[in-house]
């Protein structure tokens, strides 16, 4: 049940199949065994966990309906969790009390999930990459060389490595869907707002009564199947305490039913960024796929917001917001360093450096900007004729560990040397905007690493991106487990493909995913049950790898000569 969905999971708990007790005592045994070589869950909560499992067990005795009862789950370590530290990966900080949970965590609690633990972050949550000087680095379980991403890798690594099944984030500089993106699992950006943030906040923070907006920030949920994160964001989305006094939230419901009848334009490429070949390759290829489910496809729009503008204007409106968090010596330095610059540099290094020292005058110029910008995001989906923009998440796959400061990091991206800062243009267009967006994995790459897109939909709609997500994974499949990197990242030619159920039937959606293998030039054979298992039982199985999410309970990788 490692890799089972929160869905199911819940549902095998209300049936009684297994037991609140029994499914964390496996949950357990799961951290035991691969934790260690990933360290992505870095505080652990055994002891209360195993009294809220007791207590889910007797709810569900009475009858207890409440979405995520039972349900062992993690939450980002930002996230305060009453009697254990909050830390954002900042020595020194460890022993600040932590007197009760975050306004989400609470929320969680209510729907009956049992928090196991807390997952790990970098510094501050402040990078693309997740480790830090209290608890470590945390691994991706596609290659433990390279990174989960960031800030919310430890989240990511969780789930992809069958950890857990749900998980709690944040993002203001794509830390949700990066780490989804190398992880191969799914996240939801949710509308700016609509996730009440307080408990979530540096170490130390008073915590205070009154709910506090924090720009371009969000929280939102983490998890291996789209129909979990819209589970996860029913239960923590409204007003917090003191603003329920006047009013109530009411999502509407997305704007299609069927993945034909959404209206996708599709972004291809960043004028400040190039793409990586692998991943421009990967979704040409699955955007291929999506017209011929027989949505429509565009890929330009006279309503879209200029690029550019947008990536300039985030950097200005992200910038000013970690200024404002830097001590005085440092931002005093940061003033000094802006203002001895010439005025025709306009290099990336001299905007990010005149951004963090900008004042509230400048914040309040790129806020009016910001404004124009949404105007036209709220017209690309109304008279542009547009449900959701399509867009990568990153130019490249997830990125080998790297220790330098981030200031003399680059990334190589075919074979063009640039900033390793660079890597955040594509989490701008929504977070700038406040717009809600599905991070959602749509195959592996040649280098064996997962790639994944963002699907970016209309404010306040935010079922019309999850919908569009759900429905794309019901098509094409999603989720796929590390173990099967061995074989789907290879891609080798002549390699055959066997998908057989529990009847020896191959259903639709195996159909349509082996015929996307074929495609890439593998050869595919379909067997009956019987054959397949005396091939087991003769020893000729070269791989046998988990669920593909695609409809089958088997999938078998062999070379043509190992059955003649």
């Amino acid at each position: 049940m490692h890799f089972a969905t929160a869905t199911a999971l819940l549902a095998a708990l209300r049936e009684r199949s297994v037991s609140a007790t029994e499914l964390l005592a496996q949950t357990l045994a799961r951290i035991d065994t691969r934790n260690p070589g990933l360290n992505a869950i870095v505080v652990q909560d055994r002891d209360r966990a195993r009294r809220d499992a007791a207590e889910a067990d007797a709810a569900l005795a009475r009858g207890d309906s409440r979405p995520l009862l039972g349900l062992p789950m993690t939450v980002k370590e930002c996230f305060d969790v009453a009697g254990l530290p909050t830390t954002w990966g900042l020595a020194g900080t460890e022993k600040i009390p932590v007197p009760e949970d975050a306004v989400v965590v609470q929320r969680l609690r209510t729907a009956g999930a049992v928090v196991v633990g807390k997952t790990n972050v970098p510094p501050n949550l402040s990078d693309w990459q997740t480790a830090n000087p209290i608890y470590g680095r945390t691994s991706n379980p596609w290659d433990a060389g390279r990174t989960p991403g960031g800030s919310s890798g430890g989240s990511a690594a969780a789930l992809a490595a069958g950890l857990v099944a749900l998980e709690i984030g944040t993002d203001i500089g794509g830390s949700l869907r990066v780490p989804a993106h190398c992880c191969g699992v799914y996240a939801h950006k949710p509308t700016h707002g609509l996730v009440p943030m307080r408990g979530c906040a540096p170490p130390g923070t008073p915590r205070l009564s009154v709910s506090s907006t924090i720009d371009l920030a969000v929280a939102g949920p983490m998890a291996r199947s789209a129909a979990d994160l819209e589970l996860a964001l029913d239960v923590i989305v409204g007003p917090d305490e003191d603003q329920s006094l006047a009013y109530s939230l009411h999502l509407p419901a997305a704007r299609h039913r069927r993945l034909k009848d959404f209206r996708v334009l599709v972004l291809h490429g960043h004028p400040l960024l190039p793409t990586g070949a692998e991943v421009s390759d990967a979704v040409s290829r699955w955007v291929d796929r999506l017209a011929r489910e027989g949505c429509h496809v565009s890929e330009r729009s006279a309503q879209l917001p200029d690029m550019g503008t947008m990536a300039r204007t985030y950097l200005q409106l992200l910038m000013a917001f970690f200024g404002a968090q830097m001590p005085p010596d440092a931002y005093e330095q940061v003033r000094r360093g802006a203002q001895s610059l010439d005025a025709g540099n306009d290099s990336p290094e001299a905007l990010e450096l005149r951004a963090l020292a900008s004042s509230h005058r400048d914040w309040i110029a790129a806020d009016r900007v910001r404004t124009g910008m949404r105007h036209r995001w709220r017209q690309l989906f109304g008279v542009g004729d547009v449900d959701v923009v399509v867009c990568p998440v990153m130019p490249l796959p997830a990125l080998l560990h790297d220790d330098l400061p981030m200031q003399q990091r680059t990334v190589e991206i075919d074979g063009q040397r640039l900033p390793y800062s660079c890597m955040g243009v594509w989490a701008g267009p929504a977070t700038m905007a406040g717009l809600p967006a599905t991070a959602l994995p749509i195959g592996v790459g040649a280098s064996g690493l997962p790639i994944g897109v963002q699907a970016i939909g209309p404010q306040f709609e935010d079922r019309t991106p999850l919908a569009f997500a759900r429905l794309v994974e019901q098509a094409f499949g999603g989720f796929v487990t590390p173990e099967s990197r061995p074989f789907h990242g290879s891609r080798r030619r002549g390699t055959q493909v066997v998908a057989v159920d529990v009847k020896g039937r191959v259903v639709a959606n195996a159909m349509r995913f082996l015929l996307e293998l074929a495609a890439d030039g593998l050869g595919v054979a379909l067997l009956g049950e019987a054959f397949a298992s005396r091939a087991v039982s003769d020893g000729r199985l070269v791989r046998v790898l988990p669920e593909w999410n695609t409809g089958v309970d088997q999938v078998h990788a062999r070379t043509p000569s190992s059955w003649l």
